[in-house]
């Protein structure tokens, strides 16, 4: 049990900027094993996302409040997943070799592609976060407990965040990767395959929150599952498989796909 949380704290560490504890460190071991609670840590992501939604909502207005929520997932973060999505536009724009792709993608400057592709995926994502309270079923009948009101919004944040970085894992366990190892960001966790225990363990993770929701909400996986299979092809297709840059990307792409995923099943299945 012990080694299982320094295990998770190894994944805290690496994913966000919230403080671990002093006896978590860059152990190898515990890094290549970390991938087992990349899920759970996108629950703690949401939750925090989801309280600062709960306290801006409350005293100020709803466009405040995701503007609020993007931001704190951002600052928990430190946007690491949102620079590789950036790194990864302008990767892909302005490369047309497998060398070329890979030496933009190592250039710390952010270039027009990844200005554009971050100016749209942050307004995509506060778009599509805007409509999920117009359909959340507990809002008819609100009480007097905001948690409870926003019951299944909060659910479908953590089912979100959970359920994109378990795109990431399955990348990891299906397909190469590639670029220099020694100056990449996700060079502990990619070093080797996720084992079976590790990949078991990320799936629970990342499907419990349907537990506590509709069974129809299930479906908005199937998109997820599809666009982050296609966008893993393309990644293949232009460099031989995936750097971490791409799994920054396959994250924020994964998580908008469930979004819009929420929002169809909730206008015309519910």
């Amino acid at each position: 049990m012990k080694k299982e949380i320094r295990i998770f704290f190894t994944a805290l560490m690496f994913l966000t900027r919230l403080p671990v504890p002093k006896f978590t460190d860059h152990s190898q071991e515990y890094l290549e094993k970390s991938a087992r609670y990349f899920p759970l840590v996108g629950w703690i992501v949401a939750l925090i996302s989801g309280l600062s939604f709960l306290v801006f909502n409350k005293y100020v207005s709803e466009d405040i409040a995701i503007l609020a929520s993007i931001i704190a997932g951002i600052f928990t973060t430190g946007a690491f997943h949102e620079d590789g999505f950036a790194d990864v536009c302008d990767a892909f724009g302005g490369g047309w070799t497998k060398e070329k792709i890979l030496m933009i993608m190592k250039d710390s400057r952010l270039g027009t592609y990844g200005v554009t592709g971050l100016i749209g995926i942050l307004a995509a994502k506060f778009l599509l976060l805007k409509e999920l309270p117009k359909f959340t079923p507990d809002l008819t009948d609100p009480s007097l407990n905001i948690f409870l009101n926003y019951k299944n919004f909060l659910l479908v944040l953590v089912a979100a965040h959970a359920i994109s970085r378990l795109m990431g894992v399955l990348t990891i366990c299906f397909f190469d990767y590639v670029t220099d190892p020694d100056t990449s960001k996700s060079k502990p966790v990619t070093s080797s395959k996720p084992s079976r225990v590790t990949v078991l363990l990320a799936i629970v993770f990342a499907l419990l929150p349907f537990v506590f929701l509709s069974w129809h909400f299930a479906l908005a996986i199937i998109p997820v599952l599809f666009i982050a299979w296609r966008l893993a092809l393309y990644f293949k297709k232009w460099i031989g498989g995936y750097t971490g840059d791409c799994l920054g990307a396959m994250q924020q792409v994964s998580e908008l796909t469930f979004y819009l995923g929420v929002l169809i099943v909730w206008r015309y299945v519910i």
